[in-house]
């Protein structure tokens, strides 16, 4: 085992699928002599050439569309977004293109491509560069959706991504790139559609992903110094599309609450769509409405101190869950 930081767990997973597959190449925005905008790909360029770690101009729709076509013609490419919100302007290509066009040429074409990037609320990045794009691409037929929150899962999805034959939306987080974590010296690739059970618990679901996924921990461990006796459940996600159904269904028939936490807005966000689901398929194991904890739908602001406010914390988790048990007794 061998202590690694988020960034470089990215890294080891790139380097090793480039190493083991010669059709894996990584392109865009300063990734090659710079190394990235948050190190993943750094140095990987004296190792694998300018060619297999392709600097591109700023021109997403440009070279996302030249990624699609080259996974089209038997290549593995790695879009990074220097920022996911850059990658709105090539959501024509990922939608359209990455998504469609295996059932649009009746299978004829493989779109083997991965698309990753940071995203997230950061630390007063502004609101431009603060998007959480996983609402906005969840529509979308085609597209496969996961979002990593530890440098084990983020090494071990990255490598089932890239070697997985769809197009696979990979969301990172930004203020997560400084986790460390032990991870095995073996190679491993972790389910592309299985959720992780975190925390067992017996009282409610907690339902979440990326970043929530420490705050929920955060919240667990109030409840405990608050002398709080309820005994959450925590699911990390991991799969936002397609969501597993299997796990979070086998937690809520035996806690009947769910509490979803997530960093996406409200409006029309994960939770919606998840709880939309719980209600249709679950109905009769709720003892108690879903309750959602989402992001505010306004622009992320700049200033620190609203930027705060606008995303949900540990202490509100807490309140949600004290509510929903103490109204039930």
């Amino acid at each position: 085992m061998a202590e690694t930081l988020f960034f470089n767990a990215l890294r080891e997973a790139t380097d090793e699928e480039m190493a083991r597959d010669g059709t894996v190449f990584v392109l865009g925005e300063d990734v090659g002599h710079y190394g990235g905008s948050y190190k993943v790909t750094k140095d990987l360029y004296k190792k694998y050439g300018d060619l297999r770690v392709l600097d591109t101009p700023i021109a997403e729709n440009s070279f996302s569309g030249m990624a699609i076509g080259a996974a089209m013609t038997g290549l593995r490419p790695i879009i990074e977004g220097m920022n996911m919100g850059f990658l709105l302007l090539a959501f024509n290509q990922i939608s359209n293109n990455a998504g469609m066009l295996r059932y649009t040429s009746g299978g004829n074409f493989k779109i083997p491509v991965v698309i990753r990037g940071p995203g997230g609320v950061g630390r007063q990045l502004g609101a431009e560069h603060s998007q959480r794009l996983e609402a906005y691409f969840h529509a979308v037929p085609g597209l496969k959706i996961v979002a990593c929150s530890t440098p084990y899962n983020a090494k071990g999805l990255l490598k089932a991504a890239i070697r997985d034959d769809n197009p696979v939306l990979f969301f990172e987080h930004v203020l997560l790139y400084n986790l460390k974590e032990n991870l095995p010296e073996h190679d491993y690739i972790c389910p592309l559609d299985k959720a992780e059970v975190v925390r067992p618990g017996s009282d409610v679901t907690l339902l979440t992903y990326s970043r929530m996924r420490h705050h929920c921990l955060q919240a667990a461990q109030l409840l405990e110094k608050k002398g709080l006796s309820h005994d959450p459940e925590i699911i990390d996600l991991i799969s936002l599309k397609p969501f597993d159904m299997e796990t979070i269904a086998a937690s809520i028939r035996k806690t009947h609450r769910v509490v979803i936490v997530e960093e996406c807005m409200k409006t029309g966000g994960i939770a919606a769509e998840l709880s939309a689901l719980i209600t249709e398929q679950l109905f009769d194991e709720l003892d108690a409405p879903v309750i959602r904890l989402s992001s505010q739908d306004i622009p992320t602001p700049y200033n620190g101190k609203l930027e705060y406010l606008t995303i949900i914390q540990p202490p509100q988790i807490v309140e949600a869950i004290d509510k929903l048990m103490t109204d039930q007794v």
